[in-house]
């Protein structure tokens, strides 16, 4: 028999984890345009990359976890991070490098998707609850990988630091194969019938175009913060980052007082404040001419945008508990093409137009959540409560 919380404690693992691949290749930048010779255009191939190998990770892993259980699937997923981050330290050359973040991406898709189905199946209640509360430990990575190399940085090279978090990685690995988890939800073989039926349903399709806009909006956040400070301000490039750890900070912190949340106030006035933050802090940083007035606004919007995954992905569970891996694969598919697509298309504004319009991208997405979490309430009203 599995233990609950030996499992939500793995879970937390694999979300630090999934934090670490995401915000690894950002942080190491610098280092490895000056060691492999980067201009620019190879740069910019080495962060389309990643969010593919995000997308085939957080594709395959449902499929996989119905018929096969999590046990593999998660220990896999570490040994492909592990390999990714020992290709980003160690690469001889630009292709191995490139194959290397695939890799990275990949295991950090899979094992994201992989935990929050996981946690999903074993909350009888409250599922949403439980789910933001994980979620803040993907912040947890996010921001420790920072941090890390920015204490050890004069000790050790950035090869060595990546070469041991791939190591606690592999660690990470061999303990999700000790311990044990439910069983297989399709053993026998994974019904098409049941897949093609998700695909026909109404609510699944709006709760996955609500998580497009979702996380694009994260993506442009992520991606594009630091670019609007440096064009609008006169700050230096450290204290743009900062400013964009105070979003990651919001959202990580939200997340851990929804987890209490969640368990006594209902999801629309939950997701109504969320909204009300994150317009407010739209509205503020729209206006703001300095650093110390847009930080305030960046944590209100990670603060807003907090409730989006865990809500979306609880009503998931609840709809599709038989067959969570695939449902949670289908919905966090849609919304990594969104990412991957607003991104891009924030790119063309940007050069054609300027990154000043970042907000008024930022503002679209916002009415399109809200129009998309008004129809999900009225296609269900029971598990929208």
């Amino acid at each position: 028999m599995y233990r609950k919380r030996m499992i939500f404690f793995a879970c937390c693992i694999g979300m630090i984890l999934f934090g670490i691949s995401l915000i690894t290749l950002g942080s190491v930048l610098p280092d490895l345009r000056e060691k492999m010779n980067l201009d620019d255009i190879s740069a910019g191939t080495l962060f389309s990359i990643l969010p593919l190998g995000i997308l085939g990770g957080s594709l395959l892993f449902g499929p996989v976890c119905d018929r096969y259980g999590y046990k593999m699937l998660l220990s896999l997923s570490c040994i492909f991070i592990f390999a990714g981050l020992e290709g980003i330290a160690f690469s001889p050359s630009q292709n191995i490098l490139r194959i290397s973040i695939f890799f990275l991406g990949f295991g950090g898709g899979a094992i994201n998707g992989a935990t929050n189905a996981l946690v999903a199946d074993i909350s009888d209640n409250n599922k949403g609850a439980d789910l933001s509360l994980l979620g803040a430990f993907f912040g947890i990575g996010a921001l420790g990988m920072p941090v890390i190399l920015g204490i050890l940085d004069e000790k050790f090279s950035f090869e060595v630091i990546v070469a041991s978090v791939g190591a606690v990685t592999l660690a990470a690995g061999i303990f999700f194969l000790l311990i044990k988890y439910p069983l297989p939800k399709q053993p026998h073989g994974f019904p098409v019938t049941g897949s093609l039926k998700m695909i026909k349903d109404d609510l699944l399709i709006i709760v996955a175009f609500f998580l497009f806009f979702q996380s694009s909006f994260e993506g442009i956040f992520n991606n594009w913060t630091t670019s609007f400070i440096l064009d609008r301000m006169s700050v230096s490039q450290g204290k743009a980052l900062f400013a964009l750890s105070s979003f990651v900070a919001g959202m990580t912190v939200m997340r851990l007082i929804l987890g209490k949340l969640l368990r006594s106030v209902s999801v629309p006035r939950i997701l109504s404040w969320s909204f009300v933050f994150t317009l407010t802090g739209l509205v503020l940083l729209r206006s703001a001419w300095s650093i110390n007035s847009a930080i305030p606004a960046l944590v209100l919007i990670g603060a807003g945008l907090a409730s989006g995954f865990p809500v979306m992905l609880g009503i998931v569970g609840n709809r599709y508990s038989e067959f969570s891996g695939t449902a949670f694969s289908l919905v966090l598919g849609v919304g990594l093409i969104g990412n991957m697509s607003i991104n891009y298309l924030m790119g063309i504004i940007a050069q054609n137009f300027g990154v000043h319009h970042f907000t008024s991208v930022a503002f679209t997405m916002l009415t399109a959540m809200v129009l998309l979490a008004i129809f999900i309430k009225r296609k269900s009203p029971a598990m929208f409560r």
